[in-house]
């Protein structure tokens, strides 16, 4: 196989990505992450990121042991331990608990991966560098890499923080108890620590730390050192997989969260991509065998406790399901016994949990609420995804009258509470929580300018293009514009849609020359990095975007 190592080209920065992540992104078919990725992966943290971090209560983060060994932890603190006095700068106000496996692994000069993750939200962004000092319970990390995550299998938990002192015991071993057995079986949500680094100072090389979840019983116990787990699609960075094919050696860190417990284990991993075992895990692109070598235990290391699984809100029925596109189909929700739905804003998402025939347990998967936030029932717009397990049994098989069960409408990528001009952008399925935003805006009394900008394939492949016509009918405050990279020829231009092409950043900026504007965006990834990229090169600053990844 042949692998094209990406370079400086013109002015572009270097690939955001070493050898093993570019080895992974090809045989995975992920053509082209390496180029978008360079406006998505920075060399700095965001003010939003570093807003973001500033307010967690705890960290996950991965490093060696003096044996170069990767292991992950959880670090807490009390209010603001966590700051960013630069963009190029994170200060972390805690570390690890006496016995941890990183307890004297954080040292000045030592490769650092890092998680912020908001497990209520879903929210989680990652930040990869060197640790710059360390001393007095505290560590400053140069970042050379900082980005977002999508937040695909994320379980929504809520959090508090117990009045005892943790006063955890370690306890080493190299192989498996049946209590630990147990913990791991049934966990829905682990951390795997990996890294590379080569010989020269790439700043793709180092620590990373990432979140892995399922449904509980996801991760496979083969013995007592053993363990499997499938890998399902992400951002398609392939951050850990491709440290994993240049160096084998990871972490994995099973968090307690009704007790505060941690369970560390260091070992050596393997991808596999045999399909008669693949078939077992259906949606998983390759399993991920975990040979233990030593395993630290620290029971209630931590303050911080969590809701140990996420209730269900209600049951739903589904009432109506309606073709909005050659691609796209929407699913409208009652609750099961006709009562009233909790509440949601505009922007939110609903986590679902769906029984398919032939797999045990349940199948959970989150989609934007599309329809109006005043109305009293719930509307999510599924596009097919070629292969997509989920969505082709949304499309095909699930039926009105079916039920269901759901999460509690949730997320922040929710509209602000302010009169500035709002430009709503959106690419393919991201149209979903946009139309919700446009709903929201129509009833607001015309406080503000809004544009709904949105770019599909063509007339075919453009859903709920109607019922945004009828919104915005008659509305002096409100102003769309639409672009189809690829018309049909019975697409009219002025009719189906304003602008043959892709939408840009410096169309988007034009629009409005009042610097109070903010602008959300939500469609693929690649089209996030591109349009967040020329919104800031023609002078809009970082901290009016926002944006969701789908």
């Amino acid at each position: 196989m042949t692998v094209t190592i990406f370079e400086d080209t013109g002015n572009l920065p270097a690939s955001p990505f070493h050898e093993g992540e570019q080895v992974l992104q090809e045989q995975m078919g992920a053509h082209g992450v390496a180029i978008w990725a360079r406006e998505a992966i920075r060399g700095f943290m965001p003010d939003q990121h570093r807003e973001f971090f500033a307010g967690l209560p705890f960290l996950i983060v991965s490093a060696r042991d003096a044996m170069g060994r990767p292991w992950a932890t959880l670090l807490e603190g009390e209010e603001e331990f966590v700051s960013s006095p630069e963009d190029t700068l994170l200060h972390i106000g805690g570390g690890p608990v006496r016995g941890d496996a990183l307890d004297t692994a954080l040292v000045e000069g030592a490769d650092i991966g890092i998680l912020g993750i908001e497990l209520a939200t879903r929210r989680r962004n990652r930040a990869n560098g060197r640790i710059r000092s360390a001393g007095e319970g505290a560590i400053a990390v140069a970042i050379d890499q900082s980005f977002g995550n999508c937040p695909q299998y994320i379980r929504e938990r809520n959090w508090w923080r117990v009045p005892e002192e943790p006063d955890a015991t370690a306890v080493r071993r190299k192989r498996l108890t049946a209590s630990q057995m147990s913990w791991i079986g049934c966990a829905d949500t682990f951390f795997i620590a990996s890294g590379y680094r080569g010989e020269d100072d790439n700043p793709a090389y180092g620590m990373d730390v990432s979140h892995r979840g399922g449904e509980s019983g996801f991760v496979e116990l083969l013995d007592g050192r053993t363990i499997r787990f499938p890998d399902y699609a992400g951002n398609r960075y392939y951050n850990t997989l491709g440290n994993i094919a240049l160096d084998p050696r990871a972490g994995l860190l099973f968090v307690d969260f009704s007790t505060g417990s941690l369970l560390q284990l260091t070992g050596r991993a393997r991808i596999g991509r045999d399909p008669g075992e693949l078939r077992k895990f259906p949606g998983a692109q390759q399993l991920v065998t975990f040979e233990i070598e030593e395993i630290v235990e620290l029971g209630s290391a931590l303050q911080l406790r969590w809701q140990e699984d996420a209730a269900s809100a209600r049951s739903l029925r589904l009432v109506e399901k309606k073709r909005e596109s050659a691609d796209v189909t929407s699913f409208i929700f009652e609750a099961r016994d006709r009562g009233a739905l909790p509440a949601f804003k505009a922007g939110q998402h609903l986590p679902v949990e769906l029984k398919i025939p032939g797999l045990s347990g349940t199948v959970q998967r989150t989609y934007s609420l599309s329809g109006s936030p005043f109305d009293q029932r719930y509307r999510i717009s599924v596009k097919r995804e070629t292969g997509g397990l989920v969505s082709t049994f949304l499309h095909d098989v699930l039926e009105v009258g079916a039920v269901l069960e759901s999460g509690n409408p949730a997320g922040d990528f929710v509209l602000p509470d302010d009169a500035d001009p709002l430009v709503l952008v959106s690419a393919g399925i991201g149209l979903t929580p946009m139309l919700s935003m446009l709903h929201s805006v129509t009833l607001d009394g015309g406080r503000r300018l809004v544009w709904f900008v949105h770019g599909a394939r063509n007339g075919e492949h453009h859903p709920l293009r109607n019922e945004v016509t009828s919104l915005v009918e008659g509305r002096s405050d409100i102003r769309t514009h639409t672009f189809y990279s690829r018309p049909l020829a019975s697409d009219v231009p002025g009719r189906d849609f304003d602008t043959q092409g892709h939408i840009t950043g410096a169309f988007l900026a034009a629009l409005t020359q009042r610097p109070e504007t903010r602008y959300y965006l939500c469609g693929p990834a690649a089209f996030l990095a591109k349009v967040k990229s020329e919104l800031e090169a023609a002078g809009v600053p970082e901290s009016r975007i926002r944006h969701e990844a789908f």
